[in-house]
């Protein structure tokens, strides 16, 4: 393990059980929004609020009958 992730697991370590939730979120946040500069805006997530709009545009596709079928988004995800 190198030195700045020991460093970041003796932090994370200390942390309060309230707070470990939200530096996970950010974490998460962090790795696809930076691990992967080329993907497509429509699948990163910016902010809360953006989050928000694209669960919302799903939950409205879905009302629309705007949907694929498993093999054909994991196809679309091939090509990403």
């Amino acid at each position: 393990m190198s030195i700045e992730k020991q460093k970041l697991y003796n932090e994370i370590d200390t942390l309060p059980d309230e707070l470990t939730n939200q530096v996970l979120s950010y974490i998460e946040y962090l790795k696809l929004y930076f691990l992967d500069p080329d993907a497509p805006e429509s699948v990163k997530i910016k902010s809360k609020n953006d989050l928000i709009e694209k669960l919302q545009k799903g939950l409205d596709d879905i009302k629309e009958n705007k949907v694929h079928s498993l093999e054909e988004t994991l196809a679309k995800i091939n090509d990403i």
